[in-house]
Parts: C-alpha cells; sequence; structure tokens
C-alpha cells in the first residue's frame, strides 16, 4: 500500500478474510488498523479497488469500505460485520451467510458494492475495463482513447416521449451522446433512480449523473443522494470532468424519508457538487423543479456549462401543484372549476415552466435541439479542459455525512 502511493499507481485488494485471528489479540487489531489508516490516507490519492472473492467478516470488511470500488462475485463473495452463527447467538435469528451478506444484497440492497458479476472471469474482466476509465493518481487525467461516434441505430431525439408523465431510460440518452455508446455503470442494481457512470467523449473520459424517470420518476432520495454525491466526490478527486442529466420533479416527499434523513443525504448532492472544481455541464432534458433542480449540478452550484432541451420544464414546482395554489380563489369559483383549472395549468406552463424563462435570466446558457447534443458538449468539454477555479483556504470541508 505505502508503495503503491509512492508510485502514483493503483491498488487492488482481493479480500478473502474470516476475519481477526483471536488467538493473537490486540496484534491481529493494530495490523487492521494499520490497514484502514492507509487507505484512508491513500483516497483521493490513487485509485483503490476491492475484489471480494470469499467470506469478509469482521474488521476485513472497513478495508473494501474505505476503497474507491467494491466488486462481488455471485454465490462467492460474502461480506457482513458479525456472521450468521454471533447473530443468532446475540440475537437468536437464523439466518444463512448468502441472505446475510451475499453479492446480491451488498449490490441491491446495502449499496456497498458496486459490481456484481455471475463469474469471477466475469469480475476481472469489468476490473480491466474500469482501469481503462480512470487515471493512474490524482495528478494526472485518463488516458485518452481514439474518439468513435455513437451507434446510429440509437436516434436521440425519438427517446423523450412527447406525454410529460411518460418515463423512458436514460440510458438511451446517454448511450446517444457518447463514443460507441459505451456506458460503464457504476451501482446499477443500487438506488436505480439515479444512473452513474463513466463514458467516453471524443476520447476522454467523463463521468455522467443522470436521474432516471423509469425508477420513482428519477425523484433524489436518501440512496440515490449517497450514490450521487459520492461518484461526483470521486470523480473530482481524480479530474474526470462531469456531465449530468437533469429529468426529475425534486425529492421524494413521505415520513419514511423525513425520518430516514432526506435533509442531510440530499444535502450531500448540493455539497458535492459545490465542492467540485472539475468542468460540470449540465443538460436539463425535462423536468427540473424546486429543490430537485437546483441540487443536479444548476448554474447556482457552480456548473460551467448549463444547456436545455426544449422539452425542458423549469419551475419551483410543477404546472398542476403550482396553479391549484396560485389560482385556488379563481379555480372555485369558476363555473367549470375543472376548465378553469386546465386553463390555468396551460397559463402557467406557458409562462413559467418553460426553458426560456430560464434562458431569459441567465440561468442557462442556450435552449439546444436533442441533436446537437454531442457537439456542444465535446465544444463545452474541450473549453473548459485547462479550468482553474480559485477556492478558500481550508484544511477541508465539513461534508453533510
Amino acid at each position: 500500500m505505502d508503495h503503491a502511493v509512492k508510485m502514483g499507481v493503483p491498488l487492488i485488494g482481493i479480500n478473502d478474510s474470516g476475519g481477526a485471528r483471536i488467538q493473537e489479540g490486540v496484534n491481529s487489531l493494530a495490523g487492521y488498523g494499520d490497514i484502514f489508516y492507509r487507505n484512508s490516507l491513500a483516497s483521493g490519492v490513487i485509485p483503490q479497488i476491492s475484489v471480494i472473492l470469499g467470506p469478509c467478516a469482521g474488521g476485513a470488511v472497513y478495508s473494501p469500505a474505505l476503497t474507491d470500488f467494491v466488486f462481488v462475485v455471485d454465490k462467492i463473495s460474502k461480506m457482513f460485520i458479525t456472521g450468521p452463527e454471533v447473530i443468532k447467538t446475540v440475537l437468536g435469528e437464523e439466518i444463512s451467510m448468502e441472505d446475510l451478506g451475499g453479492a446480491k444484497v451488498q449490490t441491491e440492497i446495502s449499496g456497498n458494492a458496486h459490481f456484481y458479476a455471475e463469474s469471477e472471469y466475469e469480475c476481472f474482466e469489468q476490473i480491466k475495463k474500469l482501469t481503462t476509465f480512470i487515471p493512474w493518481n490524482n495528478r494526472k487525467k485518463a488516458d485518452p482513447y481514439p474518439p468513435k461516434p455513437p451507434k446510429p441505430i440509437i436516434k436521440i431525439d425519438k427517446i423523450i416521449p412527447s406525454e410529460p408523465s411518460k418515463p423512458y431510460d436514460v440510458r438511451d440518452v446517454i448511450k446517444a451522446i457518447c463514443d460507441d455508446s459505451d456506458f460503464f455503470e457504476i451501482q446499477e442494481r443500487w438506488a436505480s433512480n439515479i444512473v452513474i457512470g463513466f463514458v467516453r467523449m471524443n476520447g476522454n473520459t467523463v463521468g455522467i449523473v443522470g436521474n432516471q424517470p423509469l425508477v420513482l420518476a428519477g425523484v433524489l432520495d436518501v440512496d440515490s443522494s449517497d450514490k450521487a454525491a459520492r461518484f461526483i466526490r470521486y470523480c473530482d478527486a481524480f479530474n474526470i470532468p462531469l456531465i449530468t442529466l437533469v429529468d426529475l420533479p425534486g425529492y421524494l416527499p413521505g415520513i419514511d424519508q423525513e425520518y430516514a434523513g432526506v435533509i442531510r443525504h440530499g444535502a450531500k448532492v448540493l455539497y458535492s457538487y459545490s465542492e467540485a472544481s472539475v468542468p460540470k455541464i449540465t443538460v436539463i432534458l425535462r423536468k427540473a423543479y424546486g429543490g430537485g433542480y437546483i441540487a443536479m449540478c444548476s448554474r447556482h452550484l457552480g456548473a460551467d456549462f448549463v444547456y436545455a432541451w426544449p422539452s425542458a420544464e423549469i419551475a419551483v414546482m410543477g404546472p398542476e401543484g403550482a396553479a391549484n395554489i396560485i389560482f385556488k380563489n379563481e379555480i372555485a369559483s369558476a363555473e367549470d372549476p375543472e376548465a378553469m383549472r386546465k386553463k390555468k395549468v396551460q397559463e402557467y406552463t406557458e409562462k413559467f415552466a418553460n426553458p426560456y424563462v430560464a434562458a431569459a435570466a441567465g440561468h442557462i446558457d442556450a435552449v439546444i435541439n436533442p441533436e446537437e447534443t454531442r457537439s456542444i458538449l465535446i465544444h463545452a468539454l474541450k473549453i473548459s479542459a485547462n479550468k482553474i477555479e480559485a477556492r478558500p483556504n481550508k484544511k477541508h470541508g465539513i461534508p453533510p455525512f
């Protein structure tokens, strides 16, 4: 680990451990602590990758948790703080190793792992592909590759439905704008209402963050906020520009979310985007309401370029809800309240919920046609490649963990 930091090269740990050797007492704990300390010092300096290829129990799981990417293999990988026997003894609950901390649990429920594979071979192929996208250390940028156009089968102007309430797959938009339509998705199985991963634009690595209208209408909640925020900070640490694709009605409301701390978790996205000094480019595809508009790398959080498609709806809240509040008295007193409500919804949409109002105020650089998106993004990335941004001198910030 020390040598990897000194040489400025990525560190890959292959983990298969039953935990601390009880007979060694505190010496075994000291060994763990030395590893955790080095994981923390190396964070943001060199990429750290963990591969779980067996049981990983007790202190052995904390080293992977401190690294950047965790890979697991179905029926092979097991991660847990306390194993089934301890849980049975202490709590009287019976559970198998697979159900407690297997690969599917870690990628779908807990979010502790980033990549899921059916076999060890597939896992190693995933690792090899990941290393082509990331730089070896924080002093470099990722190596460029020969540019390739997107595959012509994907028609970007046909992806978003004409009805604003209908969902679509944001990954289709990503594949329509990136080189060779090759999107390397991260944490695909967890918090899938947001999509993150790496692509290449004109041969250069870019991080993508996009709301996923197919799941929960793309809202931000506790888990998706954590997922996006961590990825944003990774890209910023390793000089990887960020492109954000926006389509969300806001943060997810509800008692469960409030009790789970959606305020604190949601603030992580605000903090991460504001803190990031790499090039930040945003494209508003459709809905961008309220706090969701601000959080998804708006101009107000330091976006360098903000574009919107003509289908974009930018407002404090959706036209339906806004009209019901603003024109409440007019609707209630009308001879035909429903007809009046529809009229006021249309009026609000035309006056406020469109990209031209935001563009007129300077919050958006341009309203662009979908077919122009790739060329405009490549141009924006080229302009901002040598971006320098002054920040206040400080030891470190205090993110809303």
